[in-house]
């Protein structure tokens, strides 16, 4: 009854429309939303309706039971990236997908970028302009992805939505709240200079941010956009300089040196309402060498000058030829005087127990070098900036090491009397007692050892800090090693003995005159702890070594007496040396926290102090630098400025060439220094560098041993001279 009613031009009508109908629309409408087991998939936009002409957001919401998840663009060492397959009427166009900012999840060695819980990936779509108001806008897309937790299931969804058309955007709507969302997930885009740089063996990427320049950084982590760029799985170490951040990089399989590198830089800070996390995108452009004008990219080193790209094998030998080299140091000379006594009170013993202390010995060195390394790594693992000798940064170690170098050098003086004397120090030191004193002189070899750069470590220990955990103990444990090695040799062979003088009452002399350099090395530690904390430190650290005298004196003149006074002694003792601990600890902890001044050069002086914008202003001008990095705690790097940087000679020939001497303290914690040492692939002091005059010549980096005539010939080009420059370690 209907039809007739209609006449028969409104029948044709309705006919027409629906042929149109079947011609111009799809077959079926998909729906909008589908569901697996693990995903429920929804197709949303950011409008209600569309308008000839427009663009809009229309994306795939995916909600992902827990335990599972869906993969970034880049999946990683496993996992497929979610696809997207639009099919639109004629003249529309579909952008590619814009990525939220992914999470980083590892299974033992395997680590992918992923999304849990829910994401939403939208794509931008142009709307025809031939559309009229009143018509449909169809959008359909088939989805694919790959769902994962400890298996992985491939699914495939269509999705469909009409939209209709209206004349304009005031009748668009606002779309779906899911897309507003996904839209504050997206990485953020800043115009920050962006670098990437190969450095011997690995990726150094520099964003320059002075919006994170910011001690309120928690962590950083780079998710690479093309796959294989970098070794997902190996650690990232990142620093926070004065301009930004700077991270250093594994190369992957796929790397290509002098390319550029594409991926989000997730910053994690402090807030007042807790940690925030905040994605950037970022677009490092390679740094190319010569290119002098461009000072925010980093500095380069010196081709040929700064070691090779090391592998384990070339670090072990480095390492071992280090803690050889150790032993001749300085700052071990006070702790290898007490083994050198020992090996001499020993030298009548049987071979076999001769042999069981060298043994006991080493385990002590390689058990504290186990320690430190397993402490690099746990800090490493915290996100902090950490060198060779971050231990004597803390004034608190340095005030309990003075402590028991302290309680040594009274021991060597008779206040404290261990074992039978000297007349019956054969037997005593086979028993327990005496494989105990061997193996606690192997530890405050290490401690003391720790300060120290000898030639050779520098290399092997900047190669280790940036490795997985097992090369880095590794590393340290052949460091070790090398620094037991000379006494475990001397102990275990058997023609060596013969050398040794016969002991006799002058070894008391000796033992007794030992004490000295004890005394000597607790002064030191002491004026480094006045450098970093001041003379409130220092008074608070001559409190503790009277506690720690005093106890020794009252456990040695109870030891005579009977068991009820010997035992009060003991209990006053073990008193006085936790008042020496606890004492030091609250003291240190009450002083105001302020940061190591930057040291100031006085009139006589030929430096001024380190800035990394002191430094790039002077290359920006063409000018020559000498830069040198050092601590207080460093003895090597104290005696190098004592014997080559502060001789005649050596000041005449920087004003003479008009070089700039700046001197970097890193006594205190430094994230800035720890950053610049990296640069060069240190991870400790003393680090010497010459940058040569004009904007386009390259660093040279000096020998951790200098003398005069070392640092003349390495600012010989610049002194005028014809010396021909080799540098070797």
């Amino acid at each position: 009854m209907g039809l007739p009613s209609l006449g028969l031009r409104g029948a044709a009508a309705m006919l027409l429309a629906a042929v149109l109908g079947a011609v111009c629309s799809p077959a079926h409408t998909a729906p909008a939303e589908a569901a697996t087991e693990q995903v429920r998939a929804t197709l949303v936009a950011s409008v209600d309706a569309v308008y000839p002409g427009a663009e809009v957001l229309v994306g795939v919401n995916q909600r992902i039971i827990p335990r599972w998840h869906t993969y970034w663009k880049n999946p990683g060492d496993s996992g497929l990236a979610t696809s997207i397959a639009w099919k639109l009427p004629a003249g529309a166009m579909a952008g590619e997908i814009l990525w939220p900012v992914p999470r980083r999840f590892s299974v033992g060695p395997v680590t992918s970028y992923a999304y849990a819980d829910e994401v939403t990936l939208l794509s931008p779509l142009r709307v025809p302009q031939e559309l009229r108001p009143g018509d449909r806008f169809p959008v359909a897309a088939r989805v694919k992805w790959l769902v994962c937790e400890e298996t992985c299931i491939p699914h495939e969804v269509e999705l469909g939505l009409d939209l209709p058309v209206v004349s304009g955007p005031a009748l668009a709507g606002s779309g779906s709240p899911l897309v507003q969302r996904a839209q504050a997930s997206l990485p953020l885009t800043r115009s920050w200079p962006a670098s990437v740089a190969d450095v011997n063996g690995g990726i150094r990427l520099r964003v320059v941010a002075s919006e994170l320049a910011s001690g309120a950084v928690e962590a950083v982590e780079f998710f690479p956009e093309q796959w294989g760029r970098i070794v997902h799985n190996a650690p990232q170490t990142w620093t926070v300089q004065n301009d930004g951040i700077e991270l250093k990089l594994q190369p992957g399989e796929a790397a290509a040196p002098g390319t550029a590198l594409a991926g989000i830089l997730l910053v994690t800070e402090r807030t007042p309402a807790g940690p925030v996390s905040r994605g950037f995108s970022v677009q490092a452009q390679p740094s190319v060498a010569g290119m002098a004008k461009d000072f925010s990219a980093p500095l380069p080193a010196q081709e040929g000058l700064v070691p090779a790209p090391l592998n384990l094998p070339t670090a072990l030998i480095l390492a071992l030829s280090g803690g050889l080299i150790l032993n001749l140091m300085p700052c071990v000379f006070p702790v290898l005087s007490l083994k050198a006594l020992a090996l001499l009170m020993q030298s009548q013993d049987s071979l076999n127990a001769i042999r069981l202390h060298g043994l006991v010995y080493s385990l002590g060195v390689l058990a504290s070098f186990g320690v430190l390394g397993v402490l690099l790594i746990v800090l490493k693992a915290g996100g902090a900036a950490i060198g060779w000798g971050f231990q004597f940064q803390s004034p608190l170690f340095v005030l309990l090491t003075a402590d028991l170098i302290f309680a040594v050098g009274l021991a060597l003086s008779g206040v404290i009397n261990v074992g039978a004397g000297i007349a019956g120090v054969g037997s005593s030191l086979a028993g327990r007692g005496g494989y105990l004193g061997s193996f606690f002189t192997g530890v405050l070899a290490s401690v003391v050892a720790a300060p120290c750069t000898a030639p050779f470590m520098g290399a092997a220990v900047g190669y280790a800090v940036t490795q997985p955990p097992a090369v880095l103990l590794a590393v340290l444990l052949a460091l070790g090693l090398g620094l037991a090695l000379p006494f475990l040799i001397l102990s275990c062979w058997p023609g060596l003995r013969r050398l040794l003088p016969r002991p006799g009452a002058w070894m008391e002399t000796l033992k007794q005159g030992l004490a000295f350099p004890m005394y000597a090395t607790t002064a030191w530690l002491l004026w480094v702890l006045a450098q970093q904390a001041g003379t409130g430190a220092l008074a608070v650290a001559l409190a503790g070594l009277i506690a720690v005298a005093f106890a020794a004196w009252i456990w040695e003149r109870s030891r005579p007496s009977g068991l009820a006074l010997r035992r009060t002694g003991g209990v006053i003792a073990t008193g006085c040396l936790g008042l020496a601990v606890a004492g030091g600890y609250a003291g240190l902890s009450v002083m105001p926290a302020t940061a190591t001044p930057a040291p100031v050069a006085a009139p006589e002086h030929n430096w001024e102090a380190y800035s990394e914008q002191r430094l790039r202003s002077l290359l920006a001008g063409g000018q020559p630098v000498f830069l040198n990095f050092t601590a207080a705690w460093c003895i090597s790097c104290l005696v190098n400025e004592k014997v080559a940087l502060s001789a005649g000679a050596v000041s005449a020939a920087f004003r003479k060439s008009g070089i700039t001497y700046l001197k970097g303290d890193w006594t205190s914690r430094d994230d800035a220094i720890t950053a610049k040492l990296a640069e060069f692939d240190r991870s400790g002091v003393p680090l010497y560098v010459f940058y040569p005059a004009g904007a386009g010549n390259r660093p040279a980096v000096l020998p951790q041993i200098l003398t005069p005539q070392i640092v003349l010939e390495a600012i010989a080009p610049a002194n005028g001279a014809t010396t021909s420059l080799t540098l070797k370690e």
